[in-house]
């Protein structure tokens, strides 16, 4: 049998007779991180690089999940009739839970287009030499969005129009995130990728802890601004601030870390031609780094059951265990700070017994502790407070092994195109959490019965990821 040889992909092609070799391996011949194997990444570059995740979180944290969100989906958005039957009454509660069913729709929405660009578009990236460009112009249109969301005034017919925003901040973020996962590859080595992987996502929960103590007190508590809270005045000025703090906080990464050069031997294609080079690299990945092409359809599973806790749980609090809105910041502070501890503690412990370990633990906790939500609803918020921590502190850590799961077997000068891949796998079966969110309310007719929705996905994620392995060259 003739040896297999290197395509102007990257990848290792099949041998001349067509049995694919090193199939239950990752036979990449040159990945990303081994450019820089011994070499001493500057601590500036590493922490400008961070410093994205800080900058953004605002958006994930305060507009997804603790703020905007449970204002958009509170009885402030009822008809005046609805609104007027009370708590209590059938058609009130249930109105009530529709706002959440609607959100998880355009949300789900969003991830579809998401799904259809991010690959070519990181390939685009790749291929140009402008993934930096990339991150900055999507950044940009993040913060236009943010700030867009002060027209979201307290009034029914607003609501789509707050959704709307909300998904296309989704949309923004998942490319611009794309472009920023592959630059990891040009801050970290494959002796520290785990622990720069975890230092960005515990940057991100630092963040949005900061953002929420403004948030809080500066806008709801005590109104240091004078702004008041008529038509929604307080949460539309935190949707601003959220803007102004990832403009300023995104600059650090296009200033100090370079721009990577165009990958060699690849030509510039237009957007058709993309998706047809798209399918013959995904062909060519199942071929030969059948373990790489595994591990993306399992982390989309469990991925969006991840993103699922965060993007429902402020409504969750607010709704089946009666949180004030003051009350889910209060928790959101604290969910977020546990959430950076711990993902950043899990980075050293995923270069020290690998990334795989990290996410089936952190997967198993998930799945007992929303179970145990479920059971419990009627025991009040203590036992959000209990089931919600544990649940902050093991979704970081499974999110930051995940990427660092993905860095070790990337090849080079196709990152931009594999963490394509890795938004698309995700944005493809995006909808699942949201669907399932949606059916089982719509199913259970309360809204607690959504947390069975994500514990499916959770569980299905967990199984399939059991079944992947590293390969064993990066073992």
């Amino acid at each position: 049998m003739s040896p297999a040889r290197t395509s102007v992909r990257g990848m290792t092609e099949p041998s001349q007779r067509g049995i694919p070799r090193h199939a239950d391996t990752d036979a990449l011949p040159v990945i990303g991180l081994e450019k820089n194997a011994g070499q001493k990444i500057p601590r500036s570059r590493v922490f400008a690089w961070a410093l994205w995740d800080w900058a953004t979180q605002p958006f994930a944290t305060v507009i997804t999940t603790f703020v905007f969100t449970v204002y958009i989906t509170s009885e402030l958005f009822l008809p005046e009739s609805i609104r007027a039957l009370g708590e209590g009454d059938p058609t009130y509660d249930r109105a009530l839970s529709m706002l959440s069913r609607d959100l998880g729709i355009a949300i789900t929405a969003a991830g579809l287009l998401v799904a259809a660009l991010a690959p070519v578009l990181g390939q685009r990236a790749d291929r140009t030499g402008r993934r930096k460009r990339w991150l900055a112009v999507n950044t940009g249109l993040l913060v236009l969005t943010q700030a867009a969301l002060f027209f979201a005034t307290v009034e029914p017919n607003m609501f789509i129009f707050g959704v709307a925003m909300v998904a296309v901040g989704n949309i923004f973020a998942e490319i611009a995130n794309v472009n920023y996962n592959a630059m990891i590859t040009q801050v970290a080595t494959p002796q520290t990728v785990g622990r720069v992987s975890g230092l960005g996502w515990g940057f991100g929960y630092l963040g949005g802890i900061v953002m929420l103590l403004i948030s809080y007190f500066g806008f709801i508590e005590f109104d240091l601004l004078g702004l008041g809270s008529e038509n929604g005045i307080d949460i539309r000025a935190i949707a601003v601030a959220s803007a102004i703090w990832t403009l300023l906080f995104a600059i650090p990464i296009l200033v100090v870390v370079p721009e990577a050069p165009p990958a060699a031997g690849l030509p510039r294609t237009g957007i058709i031609r993309g998706y047809v080079e798209l399918f013959r690299d995904i062909k060519t990945l199942y071929r030969t780094a059948r373990p790489t092409f595994w591990f993306l359809f399992a982390s989309a599973i469990f991925r969006d059951g991840l993103a699922g806790v965060f993007t429902f749980g402020g409504v969750l609090a607010a709704i089946t265990f009666g949180f004030s809105a003051g009350e889910v910041l209060i928790f959101g502070i604290a969910a977020n700070l546990i959430a950076g501890v711990s993902t950043m503690a899990a980075g050293r412990l995923d270069d020290w017994i690998g990334p795989r370990a990290v996410i089936l633990g952190s997967l198993s906790i998930l799945l007992a502790s929303g179970l145990a939500l479920f059971f419990l609803r009627d025991a009040g918020p203590i036992a959000f407070w209990v089931g919600g921590l544990v649940l902050g502190s093991c979704v970081g850590p499974a999110q930051a092994a995940a990427r660092s799961f993905l860095a070790r077997v990337t090849p080079a000068g196709q990152e931009g195109q594999i963490f394509g891949l890795y938004a698309t796998t995700g944005r493809a079966v995006s909808f699942l959490t949201p669907a399932l969110w949606s059916l089982f309310i719509g199913i259970g007719g309360a809204q607690y019965w959504g947390i069975l929705g994500i514990m499916v996905v959770l569980a299905v994620g967990l199984v399939l990821m059991a079944l992947v392995r590293l390969p064993a060259h990066i073992r």
